[in-house]
């Protein structure tokens, strides 16, 4: 199937049928990511503060201990390695 502006008719792109989409699946992902372990994502975010910490273990999960005048305001937690 082709996709074409409605105004000029010029045609703008192709769009696979549906036979030749494959289908996200759980395993897909899966084998993607084993594929690429150490694939980066690059994030730009705004901000007042930036502090780099090692988490430490707490229990079942890990813990990253903040200064307390950081209580209450919004934060975003990035893993680098």
């Amino acid at each position: 199937m082709v996709a074409y502006f409605l105004e000029t008719g010029e045609k703008l792109f192709n769009v696979p049928d549906a036979k030749d989409i494959t289908m996200k699946t759980k395993d897909n992902e899966r084998e993607a990511a084993d594929e690429a372990p150490n694939r980066k994502v690059k994030f730009e975010i705004y901000g007042e503060e930036m502090i780099e910490k090692r988490v430490k273990s707490s229990g079942n999960s890990g813990r990253v201990y903040l200064p307390p005048n950081w209580v209450g305001h919004k934060v975003k937690i990035i893993r680098t390695d």
